[in-house]
């Protein structure tokens, strides 16, 4: 599976009764495609997959991937409890993903050999490929992934652990099990901060909370960062990125709360989170502005 520019992780539009608006979220995946996204990624970790019922997940998913119509792929959230994990991929299948993107188990702790089953029987419940997902609870060793990389259904990793050296393992060792193919992701909040590094290590690709919200300056990092550009990356990094994190970081479950705030901010009536992430308070959206137009000034 072949990605070409920031992987894009749309928000879940609800309506004042909290229902999903359909329409809204497809306009919403239509201006990413129309933006230059590599990919699609609904009902992920912007997409609030930790508060969509099954039946939720696969309506956001057909919404998506009838909008993108084959222009990008579009991979799909699922994980959870395994119950959960099997029904949500099996949903996404029959909507019309291309791939998914494996989060991990509820709650438990496994051992290496019970994360490796959870990716497998994942897998094997339908015929989509796989990316498995590296942070919180499933953290997987260099052995477990290049374990994982034996499976053809298996085809990435998305890293959201933040630990350079282990990242570099992993990397090392799906080569080693001939994985040419295999593609990987930095995964972290407003990945932009850590990418630079990440690309030292093999890893080139990167997701983009910030895409969601105001893709004319992802893009004009990204194309930065490409181009070699690093007085431009570092300025935007300076003006924009930097004080998004340090508003990021006040709040827990601000990388989901800030991107819909941004949006709503420009005019999309995207509605707010839904518990147990919060909104941000007056203050906060008034600096988040500030920020906002702070990133288009560079522009």
């Amino acid at each position: 599976m072949n990605f070409d520019g920031i992987l894009f992780f749309p928000v879940t539009p609800f309506d004042r009764a909290g229902a999903i608006d359909h329409d809204l979220l497809a306009e919403h995946v239509g201006a990413g495609v129309v933006a230059g996204a590599g990919g699609v990624f609904p009902a992920c970790g912007t997409g609030e997959f930790h508060a969509l019922s099954a039946a939720e997940a696969g309506a956001v998913v057909r919404t998506a991937a009838q909008q993108v119509n084959g222009a990008v792929p579009v991979v799909a959230g699922t994980g959870g409890p395994l119950g959960h994990a099997l029904e949500v991929a099996r949903g996404a299948a029959d909507a019309g993903a291309d791939a998914l993107l494996v989060l991990p188990p509820y709650l438990v702790g496994g051992t290496q050999a019970g994360l490796v089953a959870y990716v497998e029987a994942v897998a094997a419940a339908s015929d989509l490929p796989v990316v498995v997902y590296h942070r919180a609870n499933a953290q997987f060793t260099p052995a477990s992934m290049r374990r994982l990389a034996e499976n053809p259904k298996v085809v990435g990793f998305k890293d959201g652990a933040g630990d350079i050296g282990a990242a570099q393992l992993i990397v090392r060792a799906v080569a080693d099990a001939g994985r040419a193919d295999f593609a990987f992701f930095n995964g972290l909040l407003t990945a932009e901060l850590t990418q630079a590094a990440y690309r030292g290590i093999g890893i080139p690709l990167y997701s983009s909370a910030a895409f969601a919200m105001i893709p004319e300056v992802a893009n004009a990092y990204y194309r930065a960062y490409v181009g070699g550009d690093e007085e431009r990356r570092l300025e935007i990094l300076d003006a924009f990125y930097t004080p998004l994190v340090a508003l990021r970081d006040e709040t827990p479950g601000f990388g989901v709360s800030l991107i819909k705030a941004g949006l709503r901010l420009s005019g999309s009536a995207v509605g707010g989170v839904r518990a147990p992430l919060v909104d941000p308070t007056a203050d906060q959206e008034r600096r988040l502005a500030e920020i906002l137009d702070a990133g288009r000034a560079l522009l």
